[in-house]
């Protein structure tokens, strides 16, 4: 009988270790990203610090496992085959559900994803019990479900978004009056008191939320720090202060990297410590569950689960397996890079390429902000105005240096970050109200990049609408995990072993898949043949420069074509509809490198106009080339879409002999771009006329045709479409052509930009 309770437990331990990755994927965000963001010290000096984190926090875990026994539902309601489903239910939802995130690349709450899979799943063999009782409604469902902490804990983290957010922006508007953007330049007492209070408060975070419960801390320790939390404060604040002001006068180092280091490290012992019972909780109260149960002659469906009341003490082995399994996770998680950077982007300084669309909600929202702001700058005295302006001027950073180069934000605003969601998250661990640490660190970051003046009206619409984004994410978190869990406790009761091992074998398909997924979207961002940024300063050094870009395009745009026309010919809806993929693909390309004209333009030595016009006249060029294909895919889609007609065999035959002629251009084109042969364009401009007569002889035989045979208006539409179009797209392609041919001169050395 106990075969198939070994069978979960051997599930559940793989799904364990399997969620201990996807949960660090996901929550590496946490500590990661102020750190990188502002580029204080090297990515490789992040990660062995956010390792030895990662590794302590989970050695000092111990005492967090609560929530998954006895903080959701209460145990001795719940029979042990009935615990043992709700907690193999809980598992098999949370690893695909934050697994389905990650590879969107959101970042989500785990503390939200374990909380709503337990409520869901056991409200719902709490409600097959109460429809199998004659004697109980559904009004005894209060019950089974431990309420107040239930909504104690729901409320903390809704409480939480409100106010990581207000704080976070409060504290960086003040320290950004103190300090300014050029704070390296101001007395080295302002440093040493922020470094003070920014330390002290990294550091009881530590101990109050971090360390305080590990095995190996004495009581009279742990009394100490839980009775004189303002003497660890004051004593904390004058050592740090009076150290750090040593350090910066003695040693000439930037107190500011020191801070970020510290609070890195911090973030990461108090996400494994706090976070680690999101992943490892539920089957180790499972192994609980199963212990106490296995010494007793009682069968499973008798057997109450009251040993999940009591106080137990996680193995400290099992407890350093799951830190070595983050720890390598840290390191060689493409996904939880790709989650990171979601949340540098939007909090970023700069405006750039944005990754949200905006809708009516963020601009709504963008609009009363601005009109709140413009009135509270009515009332205040001018001199106060000049004063704030001035402490808000942005240092001037050098041209030369290259936009990629920068880091998203500066020191301050990143050791803001983790100073806030320290004090935050402590003083709340202080009240005993549980938090999500993914909830405090993005809104923390969200607020003091709002204060920092980084949502300009250039970018304001796109970074609201992420934020809308990312905490509605979270609430469809909250609804799915539940709905999601109930689903999977409803099967697993009446499925038993069958369906226990049908759900595992689909989700390591799901999982598989998608890491497949992932792990090919990455190779595409990296592709060779994506565009790149000119960097050059010379009208030759752009010419050789984005010769790269144009023989891509020409090559892809080549394909695209050819497998629209491929696509009518064999009426293949799927083909058409990948193709249409491709050409939005291509068109975003483009499109960020006309946003980057901008940069381009600022980094040109003012002799070098030419240059600017020259880069300007060719992505202009390259958008129509784009824009005719993306007509054609989207014509040649909603024609086949549509259940219309096929075109006929003469028509088909003739957009054949189209596309090998105009295969037979841009090939010639890709080759001469790619060997930087360019004086070989003069060869394929000498075609230019009778390609035009092969698509005005094709053109003038379809008029004939209608006037005469064609009954089908619909296809008239789309062979006169196509036609068209592509006289555009071949316009397009030979102005581009001149443009080089007339440009480019073998005998001037191409002058770049220097590093």
């Amino acid at each position: 009988m106990g075969d198939i309770y070994i069978y979960m437990l051997v599930a559940l331990a793989v799904l364990a270790a399997a969620d201990l990755v996807v949960g660090v994927s996901n929550d590496a965000v946490n500590f990661l990203n102020s750190a990188i963001g502002s580029k204080a010290v090297s990515f490789k000096t992040i990660m062995i610090v956010a390792s030895l984190g990662v590794a302590l926090g989970a050695l000092s875990s111990s005492g967090m496992m609560e929530v998954a026994r006895k903080g959701i539902f209460n145990p001795g309601e719940f029979m042990f085959d009935e615990i043992m489903i709700i907690f193999m239910a809980v598992m098999l939802t949370d690893i695909l559900l934050l697994d389905f995130f990650n590879t969107l690349g959101l970042p989500t709450s785990t503390t939200v994803s374990i909380v709503f899979e337990l409520l869901g799943a056991s409200v719902s063999v709490a409600i097959i019990k109460i429809t199998a009782d004659k004697n109980q409604s559904i009004l005894d469902l209060g019950n089974y479900i431990n309420n107040e902490k239930a909504i104690e804990i729901i409320l903390g983290i809704l409480l939480s978004v409100v106010v990581a957010f207000s704080v976070g922006a409060i504290i960086q508007f003040v320290s950004r009056l103190l300090l300014s953007f050029n704070f390296n330049k101001k007395p080295k007492v302002y440093g040493a008191v922020f470094s003070g209070f920014a330390i002290t408060s990294i550091m009881y975070f530590i101990l109050i939320k971090g360390i305080k419960n590990a095995t190996f801390m004495s009581d009279v320790v742990k009394d100490f720090i839980s009775h004189n939390p303002w003497a660890i404060i004051g004593i904390g604040f004058f050592v740090f202060t009076c150290l750090s002001l040593l350090v910066m006068v003695t040693l000439k180092t930037n107190i500011y990297k020191i801070i970020i280091i510290v609070g890195t490290f911090a973030l990461a012992v108090a996400f494994a410590g706090n976070d680690l019972v999101n992943f490892i909780g539920v089957p180790i109260a499972a192994f609980n569950s199963y212990e106490a149960w296995s010494v007793t002659n009682i069968l499973p469906q008798h057997f109450p689960m009251l040993a999940l009341t009591e106080p137990v003490q996680t193995k400290p082995y099992l407890l350093l397996i799951a830190g070595i399994i983050m720890v390598l996770t840290l390191w060689f998680s493409s996904k939880a890079r790709s989650v990171v950077k979601t949340s540098v982007d939007l909090s970023r300084q700069d405006e750039g390429q944005e990754r949200f669309e905006p809708n009516f909600l963020s601009r709504s929202i963008v609009r009363y902000s601005i009109a709140i702001s413009d009135g509270f700058n009515n009332i205040l005295p001018n001199s106060y105005k000049q004063k704030i302006e001035s402490q808000f001027k942005k240092a001037v950073i050098s041209p030369l240096v290259k936009k990629e180069d920068l880091p998203a934000f500066d020191l301050v605003r990143a050791a803001v970050n983790l100073m806030v969601a320290s004090v935050l998250i402590s003083i709340a661990t202080s009240m005993k109200l549980p938090l999500s640490t993914t909830y405090v660190t993005f809104m923390v970051a969200m607020g003091t990049s709002l204060a920092d003046r980084a949502w300009g009206s250039e970018s304001a619409v796109y970074r609201v609408a992420g934020v809308l984004n990312v905490i509605g994410g979270w609430f469809f978190t909250a609804l799915s995990a539940f709905v999601a869990a109930a689903i999977m406790a409803l099967i697993l009761y009446y499925g038993r072993g069958y369906a226990l091992t049908a759900l595992l074998t689909i989700a390591a398909i799901l999982l598989v898949r998608n890491s497949i997924s992932h792990s090919k979207k990455a190779k595409e961002q990296k592709a060779e043949d994506s565009l790149k940024k000119a960097e050059s300063s010379s009208t030759q050094g752009v010419i050789v420069e984005s010769a790269h870009n144009i023989a891509n395009v020409v090559k892809r745009g080549n394909k695209i074509y050819n497998s629209a026309i491929d696509g009518l010919a064999t009426h293949n809806l799927k083909s058409l509809k990948k193709n249409k993929s491709n050409i939005n693909k291509l068109s975003n390309e483009i499109e960020e490198l006309r946003d980057n004209i901008f940069y381009f333009i600022k980094k040109l030595d003012e002799p070098s106009a030419n240059a600017s016009n020259f880069y300007i006249t060719i992505l202009s060029l390259l958008q129509d080339f784009t824009q005719s294909l993306e007509y054609i895919s989207n014509v040649s889609y909603k024609h086949v879409n549509n259940n219309h007609k096929k075109l006929k065999f003469t028509q088909i035959k003739e957009l054949k002999e189209v596309d090998i002629v105009l295969n037979e251009v841009l090939e010639k084109t890709k080759v001469s771009f790619n060997s930087h042969s360019f004086e070989e364009i003069g060869l394929v401009l000498s075609k230019k006329q009778q390609v035009f007569k092969i698509l005005n002889d094709k053109i003038q035989k379809q008029v004939e045709r209608t006037r005469t045979e064609e009954s089908s208006p619909k296809n008239t539409t789309l062979y006169f479409s196509i036609l068209l179009e592509t006289k555009d797209l071949l316009k397009a392609t030979m102005t581009l052509l001149e443009e080089y041919y007339k440009a480019h001169d073998a005998t001037v050395e191409p002058a770049t930009i220097k590093e």
